[in-house]
């Protein structure tokens, strides 16, 4: 004999499931990432320009490679000092803040190094769900510096001294990985 459930018994049971999962925690970073690195995500290497570099060339080279941010180096010292953003960069091209033939220092974002400012160390080795902090704004903000900090875009990858720029991860690389990967 078969059984029939009222419809107000399956409706119930819907909403039980319904309530139950919404509840549910969501997935952990470890089942997630699955102790994946920056490393597992294969950042291409960064491309960095020179704050005197024409704005138009540093365009150019970041249009061949796809890249959205490029890396602002000393051209004495190779310190670093910031980074362009191409979607930025595009609005005060537009806006006609700068000129192509301006020189890239005039679009930069710098570094704001004062005092009291922490900057996390994002390496090759650093686990990708420090990085998914990273880029909600979730990390470092017990790190002397109570302020809330910001959301990012992406983060430049360095090694743990921080003498060489290896490459720039986004937030869209990390989600990419993500659903590439399998469960």
């Amino acid at each position: 004999m078969s059984s029939y459930s009222s419809i107000g018994e399956t409706l119930a049971r819907e909403h039980l499931s319904t309530r139950v999962s919404a509840h549910s925690p969501q997935v952990s970073w470890a089942d997630r990432y699955r102790g994946a690195t920056v490393e597992d995500l294969d950042p291409p290497p960064a491309l960095s320009v020179s704050p005197n570099d024409i704005i138009s060339s540093a365009l150019l080279a970041a249009y061949e490679r796809d890249y959205t941010h490029l890396t602002v180096t000393s051209s004495q010292t190779r310190a670093l000092l910031g980074y362009l953003s191409i979607p930025r960069l595009k609005i005060l091209l537009r806006e006609g803040r700068v000129q192509e033939s301006d020189p890239v220092k005039a679009a930069m974002q710098r570094f704001n190094r004062k005092p009291g400012n922490v900057y996390h160390v994002i390496t090759m080795d650093t686990p990708l769900e420090d990085l998914e902090r990273f880029f909600n704004g979730e990390l470092g903000s017990g790190e002397g510096n109570s302020a809330a900090r910001q959301k990012q875009e992406f983060a430049i990858v360095t090694d743990a001294t921080r003498k060489f720029v290896l490459g720039v991860v986004t937030s869209d690389d990390l989600e990419e990985f993500v659903k590439r990967r399998p469960a």
